[in-house]
């Protein structure tokens, strides 16, 4: 039989990348994930692929960015140029030591670094648009994003491994049933022109005509359950209180509320961190929104700070500020795209062109 990592390993080789005999790997995590990194090169080298690794160490980068020149922040690592220029998968284990590890940089360093690495940024975006670089998020429990979440290691592995379905007989198969299950929904959405949000604290219409619906069936992120779009740029109008907590960074913002009209943010209000809203609202693109999205994974039941697994909570629905998807027709662009999350669970409502197809977190169709 099978161990959870192995099967952990089997679902992101065999499922998520789809690798193929002659493909090219590059995976990118920290040293803590090594058990899982472990299986997954075991896997992929069982399935033919070639693979290349990059392995983050305890404190890299705050030493980083307190200690490097401007010569040092604007050097791109050329493994991972060439590897979103080339290659033919990539996958990105989160694993991380300390979620605060960067907290010592400032807006200046990181700004040279990001645009550094502005041209691998294009790559990555064009060529995982296409699935031409089968891309693949994951998460490696550690003690760091089980603090952050409030649970014990133990309780926090379960939670990952049961989001993952890799308590499931066969997790791939299950998979397979989600992307079933969600097509319909998809396969509806995109025949829709007009959509509606509506619950307490949110009212809000957006057009997707022209619009893509995307599938969000675990090829991209694991785990994964939900269906996104990027709204037509001028076309959201009305109000949304985002329920949970809007997280960006290391800051936190309670009760953020944004006032929307003709696709542009007039107005937003928050309980606590108005000054993150403020800051992010100076940046280029932040103002218009790049995606509209519904979360269908209800193994995720309970927030934890991590939106990987946030985001997809089955019953809530989520808008980003900023970039949008190319895959789904999308034009807005911005260095940020930062979702924010409320619950439709208490009498949410989804209508398309004034149907309703959505009540209290589910589907009715």
């Amino acid at each position: 039989m099978k161990t959870i990592l192995e099967k952990y390993a089997d679902l992101l080789v065999h499922y998520c990348m789809e690798i193929k005999p002659g493909d090219k790997l590059f995976i990118k995590t920290t040293i803590l994930a090594e058990p899982l990194l472990r299986e997954v090169f075991r896997s992929a080298i069982r399935a033919g692929a070639t693979v290349d690794t990059e392995l983050e160490f305890r404190e890299q980068n705050r030493i980083f960015f307190q200690e490097a020149q401007p010569a040092q922040l604007s050097r791109v690592s050329p493994l991972y140029q060439l590897a979103m220029e080339t290659y033919d998968a990539y996958l990105h284990i989160r694993a991380p030591f300390n979620l605060g590890e960067s907290n010592g940089s400032t807006a200046e360093k990181t700004q040279i670094h990001q645009q550094a690495y502005q041209k691998a940024s294009d790559a990555y975006f064009r060529r995982t648009a296409t699935r031409e670089l089968k891309r693949n998020l994951c998460q490696f429990p550690t003690q760091a994003s089980a603090q952050k979440a409030g649970l014990s290691l133990e309780e926090y592995e379960h939670f990952v491994f049961n989001a993952c379905k890799l308590n499931d007989p066969d997790p791939i198969e299950s998979w397979i049933k989600v992307r079933q299950n969600q097509q319909r929904i998809v396969d509806h959405l995109n025949k829709s022109s007009e959509i509606q949000y509506k619950g307490e604290g949110i009212d809000l219409t957006f057009s997707c005509r022209g619009r893509i619906w995307m599938n969000s069936d675990g090829q991209t992120n694991m785990p994964s359950g939900e269906v996104y779009t990027s709204p037509v740029e001028d076309s959201v109008n009305g109000m949304v209180r985002f329920s949970l907590p809007a997280l960006y960074g290391n800051d936190e913002v309670e009760g953020a509320t944004l006032y929307v009209k003709d696709g542009y943010i007039e107005k937003w209000e928050a309980s606590k961190g108005i000054e993150v809203l403020d800051r992010v609202f100076k940046i280029e693109g932040t103002r218009r929104f790049g995606e509209a999205a519904i979360g269908t994974n209800y193994d995720i039941d309970r927030m934890t700070k991590n939106i990987l697994f946030d985001e997809k909570i089955g019953g809530t629905v989520h808008l980003a500020i900023g970039q949008s998807y190319l895959q789904t027709g999308g034009k807005n662009q911005s260095a940020v795209h930062w979702d924010m999350i409320t619950d439709m669970r208490n009498g949410g409502e989804i209508f398309t062109d004034g149907e309703k197809i959505y009540e209290n977190g589910h589907f009715t169709i």
